[in-house]
């Protein structure tokens, strides 16, 4: 009876699966048709450069919505264009016009391809990928980990194995916590630093969020955070990404995802994308990409997809919270 009951609850789990595959694929497909090329997802915006998070959100994406096809485009030419070092880490970007890479990892785009790449065979059925996502995310664990500075016992996701740090102030990126990516991409490798730095990224983003720092960049250090003397302090592009992550790993509750939310806010129809270091408004938009996080994290449902790509960010950003809000976002 017991083993009857498994195979019936396994099937099912592959049905609600399915059935979300073929709710995204009208979605996916429109954004491929403007931002994929052979493989290669094509940032417009920023005169058509290629990049590793570009490449592993096509290829989550390319999952959800069961597209194998693209999926298997997207890997190979990752793993012919980006996987450029002597690590299994992705070169951070390719420009268009000659081709140059910059060999620096950026560490969210790892995560998104480790992450795939284990949720294409476990969750798709879809062979060969698995010792590349484990192989991922263990030089994640090795290379982009650093001591934090407040207490050196806990781990601090690092935005690059090359990226800024000391032993008494270490570069961090908020959004590049997510939570539930790290946990199962530890739990898969065998790396429990990874979910220690899930769940140490989340102790220190309900710290960046009680003491107004959600920004795009902040340095942690022995006395607390500051102000990373290279970039600039505030809200921003980047930072509008936590409430996201947070609500796609299922945690509501999260201050900083409340916090997010109040940064997001503005007229109806509207939301601030960018915000000074003390909190001033500098940008708004009324892209659906950009209200569609603000309805995520209201527990809102999402604004439709566009008939046709406006912008390479924001669309993506709405094809990424469609994607959280179907597997479940808001507790569904």
């Amino acid at each position: 009876m017991q083993r009857r009951l498994f195979f019936r609850l396994m099937f099912c789990g592959f049905v609600v699966r399915a059935a979300s595959a073929r709710a995204a694929a009208p979605d996916f497909r429109t954004w491929a048709a403007t931002y994929l090329r052979d493989g290669q997802v094509i940032d417009w915006q920023q005169n058509g450069i290629s990049h590793s998070e570009g490449q592993g959100w096509g290829l989550l994406l390319a999952q959800a919505a069961g597209e194998r096809d693209a999926f298997e485009q997207i890997e190979a030419w990752t793993a012919a264009h980006l996987a450029v070092r002597e690590d299994r880490l992705m070169g951070w970007s390719r420009q268009p016009a000659d081709g140059r890479i910059d060999w620096r990892n950026a560490t969210d785009g790892d995560i998104f391809r480790a992450w795939a790449l284990l949720r294409a065979g476990r969750d798709s059925g879809w062979a060969d990928h698995a010792e590349t996502a484990v192989a991922i995310a263990r030089d994640i664990a090795s290379l982009c980990l650093a001591p934090d500075p407040r207490a050196p016992s806990e781990a601090l996701l690092t935005p690059g194995a090359e990226a800024r740090r000391r032993a008494d102030r270490v570069l961090f990126n908020p959004s590049y916590i997510m939570p539930r990516a790290l946990r199962e991409l530890g739990e898969a490798a065998g790396e429990p630093q990874l979910i220690r730095a899930a769940d140490h990224g989340e102790t220190l983003l309900a710290e960046l969020a009680a003491a107004d720092r959600l920004w795009d960049w902040v340095d942690v250090t022995q006395d607390g955070f500051a102000a990373p003397p290279d970039l600039r302090p505030g809200w921003g592009y980047d930072a509008l990404r936590v409430p996201l992550y947070l609500a796609w790993s299922g945690n509501y509750s999260h201050p900083a995802l409340a916090a997010g939310l109040r940064l997001l806010q503005s007229a109806p129809g509207r939301v601030v994308v960018q915000r000074s270091a003390e909190g001033t408004p500098e940008a708004e938009s009324d892209h659906p990409g950009f209200l569609a996080l603000r309805r995520l994290a209201a527990c809102q449902t999402l604004p439709d997809w566009p008939a046709e790509g406006r912008s390479y960010y924001p669309d993506t950003l709405l094809l990424l919270a469609r994607t959280a809000w179907r597997e479940g976002g808001c507790g569904r």
